[in-house]
């Protein structure tokens, strides 16, 4: 399903943040909603990575994709103009659940694509939580890197599985893609994604800049754990 919807995010190409723009424009005029009560930030950002992160880049989240809008550069002028994290979180509420829909005809018809209530209930307060707290934030990071795990979990779960036989997501089952291949090639996939594309997936879906994002020692310990995973009949 995820690949389905992910060919139809790029079918009606790039986002912009002149969607975002409006509706921070009517925050600022209707005032903030506050969600964060009972909202978990850290299950926020994990449900952020996974849901979200394919598509929207968000630096503390450590996620870089390109097909939706950066929320950084999207929040960060009115949070420099005094929007506070409770209207920020309104605003992502209000755009998770009712993403702004182009009027056919308008110049930018078929340009931005966002399904309704991909994440609800709690998972959505938590989400937009999370995103009213860092998004914009100068200066935000993510946490250090963890263990392989941890690593695989953050920097590429959102996509892959490495299940064997669980099917393919956003990206390849890495169990089924990765069969006979050895480090330098799972390392040349990781820092050049469109180095090789399997058939049936888009190129310039991965984010190009892991070798960034990710320090050699734990890249290399990433490659390392994605091969015994391989090898072992996948996690």
């Amino acid at each position: 399903m995820r690949s389905g919807l992910l060919r139809s995010r790029r079918r009606v190409g790039r986002a912009r943040l002149g969607v975002i723009s409006v509706a921070i424009a009517g925050a600022v005029a209707f005032g903030g909603c506050d969600a964060s009560e009972n909202a978990d930030v850290d299950r926020g950002r994990a449900l952020f990575q996974t849901n979200c992160g394919t598509c929207h880049a968000l630096a503390q989240a450590g996620t870089s994709a390109v097909t939706g809008p950066d929320l950084d550069a999207a929040f960060a002028q009115a949070r420099s103009d005094g929007m506070d994290n409770d209207t920020i979180e309104g605003v992502v509420q209000k755009q998770i659940s009712h993403p702004r829909e182009i009027e056919k005809g308008a110049n930018n018809y078929d340009q931005v694509y966002m399904p309704a209530d991909i994440v609800t209930g709690q998972d959505a307060e938590d989400v937009a939580t999370y995103v009213g707290s860092v998004a914009g934030v100068p200066g935000a990071k993510p946490p250090p890197l963890g263990t392989p795990d941890q690593v695989f979990a953050e920097k590429c779960g959102g996509c892959h599985t490495l299940e064997a036989g669980a099917g393919s997501g956003v990206g390849p089952n890495l169990a089924d893609a990765l069969q006979g291949k050895d480090a330098a090639f799972v390392k040349k996939q990781i820092i050049d994604p469109n180095s090789n594309i399997t058939e049936g997936f888009q190129p310039d879906t991965m984010p190009q800049d892991f070798s960034q994002q990710i320090p050699d020692k734990n890249l290399d310990e990433l490659v390392d754990y994605i091969l015994e995973q391989v090898a072992g009949g996948g996690a």
